[in-house]
C-alpha cells in the first residue's frame, strides 16, 4: 500500500470517529451543563475537587453536619458469625465473619465491619481465608442500588461514602472503578473507572475513563474515554461520553451506521426516537448516499395491555442507479407500508379487529436489498378484517379489506370491501320439547349466507389514475342451503341437500359490433338484475372395518378402514330466452358470437345448460398397533402405515361424449413421525388416435387396460430438529417475543444444536402428453436449516437444486458468533441474482446498540 493510500485510509478512519464524537458533543451538550458537569471546580459535585478530597484517610469523612439523633445507636442492627468485639471507651463495635449491618434502607454484608457510633461512620472490608485469598468483600445495598467493593467507608450523617475497587450495575450497564465517592443524592463519582454492558467479572470490552459520574435513573457521564476490547486499547477516543440511564422510554438521537455501496458512502438508520408514552413510541430515520440517493423510514409501535398492540412502518426511497451519462442510469421512487395490529381477546369477546398489511411498489425489495426472503418474495398480501358474533343468536358478521400484488406481473387485486353475513343452521321442524326418537324431518337444517364483493383487477402503473375507480366490479350473493342426514340400515348415511343461490348486480355487460370501424364495443348497462341458480344432490357413504390380530411378536393388531362414497348432483337449467341473459353479436366474418351479460361479474351468472353427475370415491386408511414391552407393563403404540389412499372419478349422465371424467389417485402417509410423503396421479379412461388426440373410445376397449397414465407428482419432506434438554419454549418476555416476531431474520436460537428441513418434489408426465421441447420428468430439492458448531457458533443455510435445469437456486449462508456481550454476523450469497455479503459486529445491549462495525459488499446482478 502506498504512503498516500495509508494516509487516506487513516484520515477517513479518524475523521469518521471525530465526526461521531462531535455529533455526540453537540447533541448532548445541554445535558452536560449546570451542576451535572464534570468540569466545574467550584461546586461540590466537581469530580476534580471532591474526588481528590476523599482519597485521604477514611477519618476525613467525620461529620460536621447535624446529629442524626440520640437514638442512632439503637436503630443500627448488626450480627456476626465469628465474633463481635465492643470498644466501650471509643464507642466502637468490630464485627468478624459474615458480618451484617442494617440501618433504615441501608444493608451491608462483609467479613469485617467496624462501626463508630460517635462519628457515625462505618468501615468494611474482606478478610483473607485459609488460602490467603480475600473473601467476604463488602456488598452495600441502599434501596435498588447495590455496590461490590474491596473496602468501604460510609458516614450516616452526611450520607457520603468512599469506596475502593467498586463494581455496580446501573440498568443494563456495569461500572467498575478504583475509587468512588458517593453523595447524599446517590450521585457517584468514580476515579479510573470503566463502563461496559458485559456482565462478566472481567469484561470482554469496556470504555475506560479517568473520570466517571453516575446520576441514578438519569445518565452516566465520562471525561475523555477510550474503547478497550480484550484488554487492548483501540484507536477510538472521544472527548467525553454520555450514556442514558433512565428507566422507561425517553426521546433521543439515533446515531447512524456508515458504510459504502455502489451508490456511494452512506449514513444509515440515523434519526430521532420519540419515547412518547408507555403505550406509544415512534422513530424517524433516514439513509443518505453521497451520489444523491436517499431513504426515509417512519416506524411506530403501540401497545395497550388487554386491549391491542401493533406497529406501523412506512418507507419511501429515491434511489439513483449508475451515472447520468450512462445508458443504465435510472431513478427509482419506491414506497412500502407494513402494518400489523392485533386485538386482545379479552378486550371485546364478541368482536375482533386485526390488520396485516404489506403493500408498496413492486420493485421495492429489488431496489432495497434487506434480506434473501424479501428479495425472493413475488407476492404481497394484505388484510384488514373485522368480525362480530351475537351471543345466544345464530348471527355472525365479517368484513375485510384485501389486497394482493404480484411483483413479477405487476398485477394488483383490491377487494374494497368484502363482507359476509351468516345465519348458522337452524332446524325449523324440530320440536321444542323432544319426546321419543327424532324423526327424519326434524333433522332438516336450513342456513343462510350473504356475501358482498367490490373488486378491481388492474396493474400497479394504472392504480389511482384518473377514472380507475370505474373499473370496480361489485355484487351481492345470497345462498340458502337445506340439508339433512338419514341413517339407513344403521351403517349407511344418506345426506340429501338443496342449494338455492341468487346474485344481485346493478350493472351488466353489453357487447356490440361497430361495422364501420370493424371493432367490438363493450359497455356496462345500469339497472338492477338478479341471476338465480339451484342445485340438488345427495351423498351416500359408510365405513368398513377390517381387523387383524396377532398373538405373538411385536405387532398387536393391524386395522384397515375402507370408506366408499357415492354422491349425485343435479343442476337444472333455469335460463330462458325471455330473460335476455345470453345474447349474440356479429363478428367480422358474419358469424354470431354468444355471450352472457354476467361475463366478468363478481359471482358470475347462471349456466344455460343442465347437468346430472354421479361421483365415485373410495378412501383407505391403514394403522398398526406396536407392542412396547417394559419391565412392568406392555404398552401399545399406534402407528399410521397409510393415512390415506383414495381413488375417484365421476360420470355425467347428460354428456353427449366423454361422460367419464379423469380418474384421480392420491396417497398420503407419515413415516417415523418426521417424513411426510404425498403422491398424486391422473389417468384417462379414454383412448387416443395416432396423433395423440383424445377420442370417445374407452381405453379398456381399445388397449385392454382400465385407463392410460397422464401425470403424477411425488413430494417428500422431512424436518430434523434437536433441542438441548434444558431448552424451554419460553424464550423470553413478551417484549422480547415482539422483537423476535418483528425481526425474525435477525433472531438466532443457539439453544437448538441443529435444524434441517429437506423438501423433494418430482413431477412425471406421460410421453403422450409431453409436447416438443418439454421435459417428461422434473425434479427439485430444497433444503434449509442451521447448525451449532459450538455453543457460540451457528451456521445457517438455505439452498436448492433443480435436477432438470441443472442449476442451483438462490443460496444463502449465514455465520453467527455469540461473543457473550457482542455478536458477529456474516451473511453470504455466493452466487446467483443477489450475490453479495454483509458483515457486522456489534454490542448486544440496546444501550450501546450503535457501537458496531458493519461492512457490506456491493450487490452483483450478473
Amino acid at each position: 500500500m502506498s504512503p498516500y493510500s495509508r494516509f487516506k485510509k487513516f484520515f477517513l478512519l479518524t475523521g469518521r470517529c471525530w465526526l461521531v464524537a462531535f455529533a455526540i458533543f453537540f447533541s448532548f451538550q445541554a445535558d452536560c451543563q449546570s451542576n451535572d458537569s464534570l468540569h466545574i471546580n467550584s461546586e461540590k459535585d466537581s469530580i476534580v475537587v471532591d474526588t481528590l478530597n476523599v482519597l485521604g484517610d477514611r477519618d476525613s469523612l467525620v461529620a460536621d453536619s447535624l446529629l442524626l439523633g440520640a437514638d442512632f445507636k439503637s436503630q443500627v442492627k448488626y450480627t456476626a458469625d465469628d465474633s463481635t468485639v465492643y470498644d466501650l471507651a471509643n464507642d466502637k463495635v468490630y464485627l468478624y465473619g459474615n458480618a451484617y449491618m442494617e440501618y433504615t434502607d441501608i444493608k451491608l454484608n462483609a467479613n469485617y465491619i467496624e462501626l463508630n457510633f460517635t462519628d457515625k461512620v462505618l468501615f468494611a472490608k474482606g478478610l483473607p481465608d485459609s488460602s490467603g485469598s480475600i473473601s467476604g468483600k463488602p456488598v452495600f445495598k441502599q434501596g435498588s442500588e447495590e455496590f461490590h467493593s474491596e473496602t468501604m467507608t460510609y458516614n450516616f450523617e452526611t450520607k457520603k461514602g468512599r469506596i475502593t475497587q467498586i463494581s455496580t450495575q446501573e440498568g443494563e450497564s456495569y461500572i467498575k472503578g478504583e475509587t468512588v465517592k458517593k453523595l447524599p443524592d446517590n450521585t457517584t463519582f468514580i476515579k479510573n473507572g470503566l463502563y461496559t454492558t458485559c456482565s462478566e467479572e472481567h469484561p470482554h470490552y469496556y470504555i475506560y475513563s479517568s473520570k466517571i459520574k453516575v446520576i441514578p435513573d438519569n445518565k452516566i457521564l465520562t471525561g475523555p474515554a477510550n474503547l478497550v476490547i480484550a484488554d487492548i486499547p483501540t484507536p477510538l477516543f472521544i472527548p467525553f461520553g454520555f450514556f442514558p440511564n433512565k428507566k422507561g422510554r425517553s426521546s433521543g438521537i439515533l446515531f447512524p451506521a456508515y458504510g459504502q455501496s455502489d451508490r456511494g458512502f452512506y449514513l444509515q438508520n440515523g434519526g430521532y426516537y420519540f419515547g412518547l408514552s408507555d403505550h406509544f413510541d415512534a422513530a424517524l430515520t433516514g439513509e443518505v448516499f453521497t451520489l444523491g440517493s436517499w431513504k426515509v423510514n417512519a416506524q411506530t409501535n403501540y401497545s395497550w395491555r388487554y386491549r391491542f398492540n401493533g406497529n406501523l412502518i412506512t418507507n419511501y426511497s429515491r434511489l439513483i442507479t449508475s451515472e447520468r451519462e450512462l445508458p443504465d442510469y435510472r431513478i427509482d421512487k419506491d414506497f412500502f407500508i407494513i402494518w400489523n395490529h392485533s386485538q386482545d381477546a379479552k378486550a371485546r369477546p364478541n368482536s375482533s379487529f386485526s390488520a396485516n398489511v404489506n403493500a408498496g411498489s413492486s420493485s421495492y425489495y429489488q431496489n432495497n436489498l434487506s434480506s434473501v426472503n424479501n428479495f425472493l418474495t413475488n407476492t404481497f398480501n394484505s388484510s384488514i378484517s373485522y368480525s362480530k358474533i351475537w351471543p345466544s343468536k345464530p348471527y355472525s358478521f365479517a368484513a375485510s379489506l384485501k389486497h394482493s400484488q404480484n411483483t413479477q406481473t405487476k398485477s394488483v387485486s383490491l377487494n374494497l370491501p368484502s363482507a359476509t353475513f351468516n345465519v348458522s343452521r337452524i332446524y325449523p321442524f324440530k320440536k321444542s320439547i323432544s319426546k321419543g326418537d327424532v324423526r327424519w324431518f326434524e333433522k332438516i337444517g336450513v342456513s343462510y349466507s350473504s356475501s358482498f364483493e367490490n373488486i378491481i383487477n388492474t396493474y400497479d402503473t394504472l392504480l389511482f389514475k384518473q377514472g380507475w375507480e370505474k373499473n370496480f366490479m361489485y355484487g351481492l350473493q345470497h345462498n340458502i342451503p337445506i340439508s339433512t342426514t338419514i341413517v339407513l340400515l344403521k351403517y349407511i348415511n344418506i345426506s340429501p341437500s338443496i342449494n338455492y343461490a341468487e346474485k344481485w348486480y346493478l350493472e351488466t355487460k353489453r357487447i356490440n359490433y361497430n361495422l364501420q370501424e370493424d371493432s367490438i364495443i363493450t359497455s356496462q348497462k345500469q339497472g338492477f338484475r338478479a341471476a338465480r341458480d339451484m342445485s340438488l344432490g345427495a351423498s351416500l357413504g359408510t365405513s368398513i372395518y377390517g381387523l387383524l390380530q396377532f398373538k405373538h411378536g411385536k405387532i398387536a393388531t393391524i386395522r384397515h378402514v375402507i370408506r366408499p362414497s357415492i354422491s349425485y348432483a343435479f343442476k337444472p337449467n333455469l335460463v330462458n330466452e325471455k330473460q335476455g341473459i345470453y345474447r349474440y353479436y356479429p363478428s367480422s366474418t358474419g358469424d354470431a358470437i354468444k355471450y352472457s351479460i354476467y361475463d366478468g361479474a363478481v359471482f358470475g351468472g347462471p349456466s344455460d345448460s343442465k347437468s346430472s353427475v354421479i361421483n365415485f370415491n373410495i378412501d383407505n386408511n391403514l394403522e398398526m398397533k406396536w407392542k412396547q414391552v417394559t419391565d412392568s407393563s406392555i404398552n401399545l403404540k399406534k402407528i399410521k402405515l397409510l393415512e390415506s389412499l383414495a381413488i375417484g372419478t365421476s360420470y355425467n349422465l347428460l354428456a353427449d361424449s366423454f361422460p367419464l371424467s379423469q380418474i384421480g389417485l392420491s396417497a398420503r402417509t407419515v413415516m417415523f413421525d418426521r417424513l411426510n410423503i404425498d403422491y398424486s396421479a391422473s389417468f384417462d379412461p379414454y383412448s387416443t388416435d395416432i396423433n395423440n388426440n383424445r377420442i370417445n373410445d374407452l381405453e379398456l376397449d381399445e388397449n385392454g387396460r382400465l385407463a392410460r397414465f397422464l401425470n403424477s407428482n411425488l413430494s417428500a419432506s422431512i424436518n430434523l430438529t434437536h433441542r438441548n434438554k434444558e431448552y424451554s419454549s419460553n424464550v423470553g418476555s413478551e417484549q422480547e417475543m415482539k422483537e423476535i416476531n418483528t425481526h425474525k431474520d435477525e433472531y438466532i436460537d443457539f439453544n437448538v444444536p441443529f435444524n434441517l428441513a429437506i423438501g423433494y418434489n418430482a413431477f412425471f408426465k406421460s410421453e403422450e402428453t409431453t409436447v416438443a421441447g418439454e421435459k417428461r420428468i422434473t425434479q427439485t430439492i430444497r433444503f434449509n436449516g442451521d447448525l451449532s458448531l459450538t455453543p457460540s457458533w451457528k451456521v445457517t443455510f438455505n439452498s436448492g437444486y433443480d435436477f432438470t435445469g441443472k442449476q442451483w437456486s438462490t443460496t444463502y449462508l449465514g455465520f453467527f458468533r455469540d461473543l457473550h456481550c457482542w455478536e458477529l454476523k456474516f451473511n453470504w450469497i455466493p452466487f446467483g441474482l443477489q450475490q453479495r455479503y454483509d458483515f457486522q459486529i456489534n454490542v448486544k445491549s440496546s444501550v450501546l446498540q450503535d457501537l458496531k462495525l458493519t461492512k457490506k459488499s456491493k450487490p452483483s446482478f450478473d
